[in-house]
């Protein structure tokens, strides 16, 4: 039995979320915003049985994070979650028998410890999550951290995050492209909003505060395509870690003593964190 757990993101960005973390007892699904057919395409492509799932959560009802859960769960035979506000908040959810859970909940999937935190979107009630491994005498010896979708990171968002072994953090957008872009005035102000989704600014200051000894990767999700680009997004979170780049392209970086790397997810390549 392996220890540590592993994270694939399946996909990530406006067209469709989803990723899998492998525990010790099995893995876990975080939303659904992507197809059945590409969904198991892109496991398959990473060695990963997505359907054996244990369970899903899913963070907030926004289409991109739930609107291949439907057909998904017509074939799936693990648990569902979310929160109440987030069952009711789509008709797809409201539908389906979802076992619901709250901001501050702490529950055992697959060997996991799975604890939940709240986020700021413009939705019902969404959250964030931790998972943890521990172990006989309660020490966490793994632990990885998810957060997207957030127009800030909340005190709890950043507790729960703060020194989490692989750390999956929203980088959504450039400032600057953002403001000289092509999205209209109001979806602007929606996006860059405290309702809206994290910066690349943002995600670069909050580092400091979250990455600790125990840190070894730092994965940017929801990555905008209109209004950032990969390079953009790891130069910013390097630098706010003194990272230098470790490919050509300035995609993936590493810190100079060589313990953490960044790197983004992609709406299109899964990607595994082992």
């Amino acid at each position: 039995m392996d220890p540590r757990m592993h994270l694939h993101v399946l996909a990530s960005g406006s067209k469709g979320n989803a990723a899998l973390v492998e525990g010790p007892g099995g893995s876990v699904l975080i939303d659904c915003g992507i197809s059945r057919r590409e969904l198991l395409r892109r496991a398959s492509e990473l060695g990963v049985d997505v359907e054996g799932a244990t369970a899903a959560i899913i963070t907030h009802e926004h289409s991109d994070h739930t609107r291949g859960l439907p057909v998904f769960y017509s074939h799936f035979e693990g648990e569902l979650f979310a929160t109440a506000g987030t069952a009711s908040g789509h008709r797809d959810l409201a539908s389906l028998p979802l076992n619901l859970v709250s901001h501050h909940e702490t529950f055992e999937l697959a060997g996991m410890v799975v604890s939940t935190f709240p986020t700021s979107h413009d939705v019902a009630d969404p959250m964030g999550l931790r998972f943890s491994v521990v172990d006989g005498a309660g020490e966490v010896t793994d632990a990885i951290g998810w957060c997207t979708d957030t127009g800030f990171l909340t005190a709890d968002a950043l507790g729960a995050l703060r020194d989490v072994r692989i750390l999956g953090i929203e980088s959504n957008h450039d400032t600057d492209m953002l403001a000289h872009g092509p999205y209209p005035a109001f979806l602007r102000a929606r996006v860059g909003g405290e309702l809206g989704h994290l910066s690349n600014a943002q995600c670069a200051e909050a580092l400091p505060l979250l990455v600790g000894d125990e840190t070894e990767t730092v994965v940017a999700l929801h990555l905008s395509e209109k209004n950032n680009r990969p390079a953009v997004c790891v130069r910013a979170l390097a630098s706010a870690l003194g990272a230098e780049p470790s490919n050509d392209d300035f995609t993936e970086a590493r810190t100079t003593d060589g313990h953490v790397s960044v790197c983004c997810a992609s709406q299109v390549e899964p990607l595994t964190v082992w």
